[in-house]
């Protein structure tokens, strides 16, 4: 059995069965099944099941919100932004979706043309994390369904409710059965779907660890797979950064999702000039920030997912502190719930294994650059590559960290975020592939040519 636990109480909310190995193939022979009609359906039908459940989820936002916040402790204002996002890249797919299809026509050299034609490939597994349980699926799911694919859901543990509940939206729009499967399983059982002849692909976001083992996984197999995951990516800011709004998103990068997200800057890189006035601004900005009971909305944040996530982000906290750091906050919180305040570490030493380790928890990294090449040393010291802000409002200084900082994407004055019409993902151990935007569709399609004289 899996359980879901609130963070914020400690409490139980719910069981859930796990699937057995005859329950696995069956789904994977609903897959199947589905992906044999669903292929051949033209594009306007699958637009439109796009549209209906953007309509779902938009209709349904309050309840889809509420289970996120009890599953995984995020505050409900975020939730809500979580799932109209995932309303967002619904629509966004079913509009844009037949341009992003029209492989065209190359003339060839030899005489003829060759017709370029986006394919399905078949069932498709994801397997996904818990700090934003419905967008990282939805942006898999929106192209998989547009593309004429099928999805097998493998989500976290302690957010099943919210697989349950995403695939109930697709029953009440009327799709296909076996169109989307939540398969309740935990990660042992991945192995053997990966392998299956019935999957033809997979992705994943999550931990190094778990996306070395999916791609030897995957690689085993011979089967395409994308990975999106983990990072410590760097926040610069240099002297002709507007500070207070560097300060102001540096907050905000560092308690979203109660700094349980992948892509807010988490190595606050700060040039020399400037460094004791953003610290003296970030240490009181920081301080001010109340964590609290998610579902009220004068918390600026709520609880980490899990007392065993705290647990991990105090061990951070404490290897960073036996290797000469300090830390300006960062308490614990008593009494129920994985809550813990927001922090700073100053003084870390700039040791590449210990720069690299992603804490996932409300805790900024905080360094001091001697000047460009310096911050850019930093910010590449270590094996991850996913994202990146760069603050300054000089134009050299832009192109150098555009060209030099090595990340999948670059954010220039404004804390990064995805969106569904641009590609996503990272370089060196974050990852490869994309997801999102038309790059995002064609990853799990087959680009056949057609040769005509």
């Amino acid at each position: 059995m899996m359980k879901s636990i609130n963070p914020a109480t400690g409490q139980e909310i719910a069981t859930h069965a796990e699937l057995t190995e005859a329950q696995i193939d069956a789904a994977l022979d609903r897959a199947t099944a589905t992906f044999a009609t669903w292929r051949e359906t033209d594009i306007a039908e699958r637009t439109a099941l796009l549209s209906d459940l953007a309509d779902a989820y938009h209709d349904h936002r309050d309840r889809l919100a509420r289970m996120a916040v009890l599953e995984m402790g995020k505050t409900l204002k975020s939730a809500l932004a979580e799932v109209d996002k995932c309303v967002a890249v619904f629509r966004h797919y079913a509009r844009e979706g037949p341009a992003m299809l029209d492989g065209g026509t190359i003339p060839l050299a030899s005489g003829g043309t060759a017709d370029l034609v986006w394919l399905p490939i078949g069932p498709v597994l994801a397997v996904m994390p818990w700090n934003f349980p419905y967008w990282q699926v939805a942006r898999f799911l929106a192209p998989c369904i547009l593309a004429g694919n099928v999805g097998l859901l493998k989500h976290a543990s302690n957010v099943q409710g919210v697989g349950g509940l995403m695939q109930e939206m697709m029953g009440l729009v009327g799709a296909p059965d076996g169109l989307f499967q939540n398969l309740s399983i935990r990660s042992g059982a991945v192995a053997a779907i990966i392998a299956d002849d019935r999957v033809a692909a997979v992705t994943l976001t999550g931990s190094e660890d778990a996306g070395r083992a999916v791609a030897e996984q995957a690689g085993r197999a011979l089967k395409k797979v994308v990975l999106e995951l983990g990072g410590a990516d760097p926040f610069i800011v240099m002297p002709s950064a507007d500070l207070d709004a560097a300060v102001r998103h540096a907050v905000t990068a560092r308690i979203q999702n109660t700094g349980q997200s992948c892509i807010c800057g988490k190595r606050m890189i700060v040039h020399t000039d400037i460094y004791d006035a953003f610290l003296e601004r970030f240490t009181a900005a920081m301080a001010a920030v109340k964590a609290g009971d998610p579902l009220d909305p004068a918390s600026d944040m709520g609880p980490l997912s899990s007392e065993e996530q705290r647990r991990t982000v105090q061990e951070q906290i404490w290897k960073m502190k036996a290797a000469g750091a300090t830390l300006i906050g960062g308490e614990a919180l008593p009494g129920p719930g994985a809550y813990i305040n927001a922090g700073i570490l100053i003084d870390v030493p700039t040791d590449p294994a210990l720069m690299g380790e992603e804490i996932f928890g409300p805790i900024a990294m905080l360094f001091k650059a001697t000047d460009i090449d310096d911050a850019i040393a930093i910010a590449n010291a270590i094996p991850f590559g996913l994202g990146s802000s760069v603050w300054t409002n000089d134009p050299d200084e832009q192109a150098r960290f555009i060209r030099d900082v090595q990340a999948g994407m670059t954010a220039v004055n404004q804390m990064l975020s995805s969106a569904p019409e641009a590609p996503f993902g990272g370089v060196k151990r974050s990852g490869h592939g994309r997801e999102l935007g038309p790059y995002g569709l064609h990853e799990f399609m087959n680009l056949k040519s057609v040769y005509r004289k």
